[in-house]
């Protein structure tokens, strides 16, 4: 770490950056764990890779986001390879007929933080300290790019049996209908380049620093536990966020339908909030929690599970009956609360009938502490 920027991409800074994605994620953007692995064994093989802030690009620079599209719960059974990863990259310089400057997260949650760490340890580029979400959402525009009307293609696929696509799409919105497609056809998950942005775009529309940001909730997490201290307390205190809700998942519904992992659980409070109940609902990623009805957290706003003891965060597809939890909720990077960006990924957008309030006046309303 240098002037609390992340420089460099090692195995421990992957083990943090593994978890606190996981916890930005919101239950969403693939398994951490599969992609911790993936990526510790490309810098074994090709060593650290480098990371780069935002201020070090050039305004021409070619920066270009890799990521896996589809459920989760199909990465978890059909795990990409190197080729799958580094494919959609090549076609890319091929059809732009230049050469990459540095790989970019196009959301800093769960595994799809990690996923770029592979391509660029592979091809010795450097990997850039931002993201377009600032969390996980599960559709292709929902970034700042497309909030800035950058132009999303070309798009390059690829699936781990060899096939691959290049696509032109005249917006986020559009790229979102096709590539899905594709991905179903391609077994329910697919690597994507989409978005390749210059450096100016990157310092106009990207989130800065939030891959340092991931680390630093790892290093809180695993230092609270050695240090015997509450883990949920210091990311809490971290991240000025809010306890939500605590007990057990006592019915959980998950589906993996058009390309997504869908679906809600049901948890009974336990302690203090034995007789209070949660309801959470997700796409991909955690997006609306609720008790009897009334919001507790909204999207964009962000909703994390972590584990009781451990303060370990708890993704969609790997939350089990009989877990116990805490919930927590985190404000939304500002540009989400905009006009559009809650017409981009506000809760009308998904379906759920409620209006987006912010989670600092939800905590307002019920005194801001866990009762």
């Amino acid at each position: 770490m240098n002037n609390n920027k992340l420089t460099e991409l090692n195995e421990q800074a992957i083990q943090y950056i593994a978890v606190g994605a996981a916890v930005l994620g919101t239950g969403g953007g693939g398994d951490p764990h599969i992609g911790k692995l993936m990526a510790i064994e490309a810098i074994r093989k090709y060593g650290p890779v480098r990371v780069v802030s935002p201020d070090e690009l050039g305004d021409e620079d070619l920066i270009v986001p890799l990521s896996m599209i589809g459920a989760p719960t199909v990465m978890n059974e059909k795990i990409p390879s190197t080729l799958q990863m580094t494919k959609p990259l090549e076609l890319l310089e091929k059809e732009l007929g230049r050469k990459v400057t540095a790989i970019m997260p196009i959301e800093v949650g769960g595994g799809n933080s990690l996923v770029p760490v592979i391509a660029a340890a592979e091809r010795g580029i450097p990997m850039l300290d931002a993201d377009a979400m600032g969390r996980a959402f599960p559709e292709s525009q929902m970034v700042t790019f497309y909030l800035d009307g950058l132009d999303c293609s070309p798009v390059t696929m690829a699936d781990e049996r060899g096939n691959s696509v290049l696509l032109h799409a005249i917006d986020g919105v559009w790229e979102e209908r096709i590539a899905r497609a594709i991905t179903i056809q391609m077994g329910g998950s697919a690597s994507i380049c989409d978005y390749p942005v210059t450096g100016a775009q990157v310092k106009q529309s990207a989130i800065p620093h939030t891959l340092t940001l991931a680390y630093e909730i790892g290093k809180t997490l695993f230092e609270s536990k050695e240090l015997k201290q509450n883990p949920i307390e210091a990311l809490l205190k971290q991240l000025h966020g809010y306890a939500l809700f605590y007990g057990k998942a006592v019915d959980i519904r998950r589906r993996t339908e058009g390309g997504f992992t869908r679906g809600e659980a049901v948890f009974e409070g336990t302690g203090a909030q034995k007789g209070r109940s949660m309801r959470l609902f997700f796409q991909n990623e955690f997006l609306l929690a609720t008790e009897d009805g009334r919001s507790l957290a909204v999207t964009p706003d962000l909703i994390s599970l972590l584990d009781q003891d451990t303060g370990m965060p708890i993704t969609t597809e790997n939350l089990k009956y009989g877990a116990r939890v805490t919930a927590v909720g985190f404000p939304c990077d500002p540009r989400w609360r905009t006009p559009k960006g809650l017409e981009t990924v506000g809760p009308q957008y998904f379906g759920y009938d409620t209006p987006y309030v912010t989670i600092e006046e939800l905590a307002a309303e019920k005194g801001g502490e866990l009762s």
